[in-house]
C-alpha cells in the first residue's frame, strides 16, 4: 500500500511557530521548527494508511461513513503483513510458548501492535476535525474485537496477557507527590515506546 498519496497532508502539524524568529534571533542556527517526534510521524503514517485504504475500499468509504465495523476490516487487512506466528488450534505447536518445530500457520499482527495502532488512529481522528463521540476507533465492537485478538493469541502462542500489579497501592497517599515527580511516569513511557516500534514495519507498506 502506498501511504505516502496525497493524505500525506493531512494531520500534519504546523511548518512555522512564533517563537521560530526569536530562536534564530538567539541562536542562528536554530530550525525554525522542531522535527516532530516518533509518535507523532508514526501516527501521521498510520492516518494515512487508513485514508488509502478507505479510498480503495470497494465501494470506497468515506470518513464520516467509518463506522467500527470498517474499522475492524481495516484491522483484518492488516493481518497479510504481521510477523507474529499465531498457531491454529490443530497445530501441534498450539500453546506451545517454545514450539519444538516450524509450522505452517499463518502470520498475524501481534494484539500489542494492534491495540497501540487503535490509540494513535484514535487521537488522530479527534486531530483531524472527528467528534469524540462518533469517534470509530473508540467503538465499542472495536474493543471487543481486540480482547478476542488478545485472548486467542495467549491460547495459541502459549503467552499470557496478565496485568502488571501495582505496587505502590500501600504509600498511595503519602507517595503521590513522587509518582507525579517522575517515579510512575517511567512505566508509561516505555510501555508506549515498545507499541510504537512494534507496528511500525507492518503497517506502512
Amino acid at each position: 500500500m502506498d501511504s505516502a498519496s496525497d493524505p500525506n497532508r493531512a494531520g500534519e502539524g504546523p511548518s512555522s511557530t512564533t517563537g521560530g524568529g526569536e530562536e534564530s534571533a538567539e541562536g542562528g542556527a536554530s530550525p525554525s521548527a522542531a522535527p516532530p517526534s516518533r509518535y507523532e510521524s508514526q501516527k501521521r503514517r498510520d492516518w494515512n494508511t487508513f485514508l488509502q485504504y478507505l479510498r480503495n475500499h470497494k465501494p470506497p468509504l468515506t470518513l464520516a461513513r467509518c463506522s467500527g465495523a470498517h474499522v475492524i476490516e481495516f484491522l483484518k487487512y492488516l493481518d497479510q503483513f504481521g510477523k507474529t506466528k499465531v498457531h491454529a488450534t490443530g497445530c501441534p505447536c498450539f500453546g506451545h510458548r517454545n514450539p519444538p518445530a516450524p509450522c505452517a500457520c499463518p502470520l498475524r499482527q501481534a494484539w500489542g501492535s494492534l491495540d497501540a495502532l487503535i490509540g494513535r488512529l484514535r487521537a488522530a481522528y479527534e486531530e483531524n476535525g472527528g467528534r469524540a463521540e462518533s469517534n470509530p476507533f473508540g467503538a465499542k465492537a472495536v474493543r471487543i474485537y481486540l480482547r478476542e485478538v488478545r485472548e486467542s493469541q495467549a491460547k495459541a502462542r502459549g503467552i499470557p496477557y496478565e496485568k502488571k500489579k501495582r505496587k505502590r497501592t500501600p504509600a498511595a497517599a503519602e507517595g503521590s507527590g513522587d509518582v507525579q515527580a517522575g517515579k510512575g511516569g517511567g512505566g508509561g513511557g516505555s510501555s508506549g515506546t515498545v507499541a510504537v516500534t512494534s507496528v511500525t514495519t507492518t503497517t506502512t507498506v
